[in-house]
């Protein structure tokens, strides 16, 4: 298929508006995301794969805090608000 489109100005950068078929046939979804590939010819744009694990970190919380002392977090360091600032 072959569909021309035109590269538009949004804010401080280009914007290619994906409508239409542009939008259906690959199943673009609004905040899905994408990989790009870039080369000298122009761009690819592909929905990424889906990961098996919906995890961001690769440590659990508990992993996180193990070992955690108010000492070794620094808790001396805390500011401490005047009446003032607190309001009573």
């Amino acid at each position: 298929m072959h569909i021309q489109g035109k590269i538009l100005k949004w804010g401080n950068s280009l914007a290619l508006r994906l409508s239409g078929s542009l939008r259906d046939i690959p199943h673009f979804q609004a905040n899905m995301l994408v990989n790009i590939d870039v080369n000298e010819n122009g761009i690819t744009v592909q929905p990424a794969k889906k990961s098996k694990s919906p995890r961001i970190s690769p440590f659990s919380e508990a992993q996180l805090l193990k070992g955690l002392t108010p000492h070794t977090a620094h808790a001396d360091a805390l500011a401490k608000l005047s009446k003032k600032e607190s309001g009573y």
